[in-house]
């Protein structure tokens, strides 16, 4: 990615996993860490149920991954960081889990792997609560999340998973990106790397991150718990 568009930060996961708040509280918290540029897009499905009053119908999908895809796109633009509260690889999954049809799958796939540098994805570690006409229940979070884990394994995609509450969450989100930014222009422009590593020097040593992405592992049990990131591959 080129380094005169703003690197994306994805952030997709099930409903009630608190992606708004953790993006918004990451553009915040880097912002001032670094004075990068950064913003956060926030869903256009909730947007769009908020002037209609309903939920979208199957032929109006497509609308959906346009706004989405076109925020993020502009956002890129005039900024150095953009954390995307979902992209259209979330239309694609919603399609599927309430039409049955994975027409969207490919071409969310290929904007996704184009356009985002990272994805991360919130865990299920978060009560669901009710907000919104586009949630349904906590009964179809499982399923999404399984769906989308599916999707990224099959483009190919690199994704880790976030958890954690409150602050913890936005910590374990900060050491999932804190790699990609130490190699990015910007990042270097605003001291980022040396931040960091002095950060990491005066932090534990942890030996190597699990990547079995299961709560009961015991390697998971020993890690710090501002770093609970898992990486799926």
């Amino acid at each position: 990615m080129a380094d005169a568009l703003g690197q994306v930060i994805a952030l997709v996961g099930a409903e009630s996993t608190g992606k708004s708040t953790l993006a918004a509280g990451l553009a915040e918290e880097l912002a001032e860490a670094t004075g990068l540029r950064c913003t956060w897009v926030p869903e256009a499905l909730r947007t769009w149920c908020d002037e209609h009053q309903r939920t979208p119908l199957q032929h109006e999908q497509a609308e959906i991954v346009r706004l989405q895809s076109t925020a993020i796109e502009a956002a890129r633009e005039a900024h150095d960081v953009v954390f995307a509260d979902t992209t259209p690889l979330m239309t694609a999954v919603y399609h599927w889990q309430v039409f049955a049809s994975d027409e969207l799958d490919a071409a969310a796939l290929h904007w996704h792997g184009q356009q985002c540098s990272l994805t991360l994805l919130t865990g299920l570690d978060l009560p669901w609560v009710a907000d919104g006409l586009q949630r349904e229940g906590p009964h179809v979070r499982e399923p999404v999340d399984a769906r989308l884990r599916h999707l990224l394994l099959q483009g190919g995609l690199d994704f880790v998973v976030i958890r954690g509450q409150g602050p913890a969450r936005v910590d374990a989100a900060m050491d999932a990106i804190s790699p990609l930014l130490r190699g990015n222009k910007a990042g270097r422009k605003a001291g980022l790397f040396t931040r960091l590593a002095q950060r990491d020097a005066e932090a534990p040593a942890w030996p190597w991150l699990c990547d079995c992405d299961s709560p009961e592992c015991e390697h998971a049990l020993r890690q710090p718990t501002s770093v609970q990131g898992a990486v799926g591959r």
